[in-house]
């Protein structure tokens, strides 16, 4: 059985937050929470939000046990952009993009059901 947690429009570049979801995957989700907790990123804390309301949607929604879950999937896409402008020399305006992210975790307990 599988089970999702989404984080949408997440104020952090995706470059940032795929370095620390890529090491998650495959752990048991016990453990990737105390991993991440080590990490001092601000991507870690916004992984942990996701991840800890996907351990809650299987236990509330589908009675599953923690124990039993592994992180099959963290999978961080692009989000929207907000353009901005700042002022650069001479009078210029300077282009900022402050970019946004979507954070999917998906665990699985191991059956195929």
């Amino acid at each position: 059985m599988e089970v999702q947690a989404l984080t949408r429009y997440a104020r952090m570049s995706p470059k940032k937050v795929r370095e620390v979801a890529c090491t998650i995957q495959g752990r048991k989700a016990a453990e990737a929470v105390d991993y991440l907790t080590l990490i001092p990123r601000k991507s870690a804390r916004l992984i942990v939000k996701t991840l800890k309301s996907a351990i809650a949607n299987a236990e509330n929604n589908l009675n599953l046990s923690a124990d039993t879950l592994t992180v099959k999937s963290a999978i961080v896409e692009n989000g929207p952009v907000l353009k901005r402008f700042k002022a650069g020399a001479r009078g210029t305006a300077m282009p900022r993009r402050k970019k946004m992210s979507h954070i999917r975790i998906v665990l699985s307990d191991g059956n195929s059901n």
